[in-house]
């Protein structure tokens, strides 16, 4: 059995769009239903054939740098029958170690999807997903529970913060689930990092939404993870607030060297990150070059 704790949306739930997080034991969680009901694609457009399970095959891209993604002619439907749709269409993509990469699209294009993929919440229907150096097809759910809680960061649009639970206690979470002896004080030292020093005993109700995401972000960075992805982590936030959210997940990103992922609908956001890859239709429609670091 797989624990989640803020990491999936309940069944049902779209991406953008979910309610508050619960603890959820499931064996894996279907992400953004919302294509059943909203199709992108008529049912008489999809040529896709291929078989419905995913398809294990020999690993092609292992013994890569390490904290890097790449994805080979990834696949992905979704639905059943004359509803099911195909969102992800033979998507290749490689993410450098410690490159920002943004992606945009309009709703329905695939990026949230995708960004589910890089952080192995979805299972494609075939092709590769590699991720720091291990390829995904070669893990079952529980392996691949266990690979995300150490080397992927989540930061989602609503909060998936555990009511129950103070801020401390939320981020203390995954350490603990992790076998951390430390974790109320590695829960501690993120929450300080972030502005929360003093609102470490204050439940979710007690906090504002921009405390409320940065409570998110620590729980996300506990772990030390080496990929941090972040799907429109400024969504339910005002202008203001949401800034201060950005400057903070770029600003720990390089402080940390992580590689990070971003899905926003915000064109001026997404030039922030080193490169910006734009979907639509399920397929890459353009992707800018590696700005050089100076």
């Amino acid at each position: 059995m797989t624990i989640l704790i803020g990491l999936a949306s309940p069944p049902g739930a779209g991406c953008e769009k979910v309610g508050q997080a619960v603890i959820i034991a499931t064996i894996n969680t279907t992400m953004c239903m919302k294509f059943s009901r909203r199709l992108s694609t008529r049912a008489d457009e999809v040529t896709y054939d291929r078989a419905m399970d995913s398809r294990i095959e020999p690993s092609q891209l292992s013994g890569l740098a390490p904290d890097t993604i790449s994805i080979s002619k990834v696949n992905l439907s979704l639905g059943t029958g004359a509803a099911r749709v195909h969102i992800l269409k033979d998507i290749s993509l490689r993410v450098a170690s410690g490159e920002a990469l943004g992606l945009i699209g309009p709703s329905g294009s695939g990026k949230s999807t995708l960004l589910m993929v890089m952080a192995g919440l979805e299972r494609p229907d075939s092709g590769e997903v590699v991720v720091n150096g291990t390829p995904f097809n070669a893990l079952d759910e529980d392996a691949l529970a266990r690979f995300r809680g150490r080397q992927v960061g989540i930061v989602f649009q609503s909060f998936h913060l555990i009511p129950t639970m103070t801020a401390l206690e939320n981020v203390a979470v995954p350490l603990e689930l992790a076998g951390t002896a430390d974790a109320a004080k590695r829960a501690a030292q993120e929450l300080a990092s972030v502005g929360l020093g003093d609102r470490l005993h204050h439940y979710p109700s007690q906090l504002s939404g921009g405390e409320q995401q940065r409570v998110a972000l620590a729980r996300a960075l506990a772990p030390d993870p080496a990929i941090l992805v972040a799907d429109e982590p400024t969504g339910n936030l005002d202008e203001t607030t949401g800034k201060q959210i950005i400057d903070l997940i770029f600003g720990k990103h390089a402080e940390r060297g992580m590689t990070l992922v971003l899905v926003t609908h915000d064109h001026s956001l997404a030039e922030r990150c080193d490169r910006v890859v734009r979907l639509r239709s399920g397929r890459i429609d353009s992707s800018s070059e590696r700005k050089a670091v100076s």
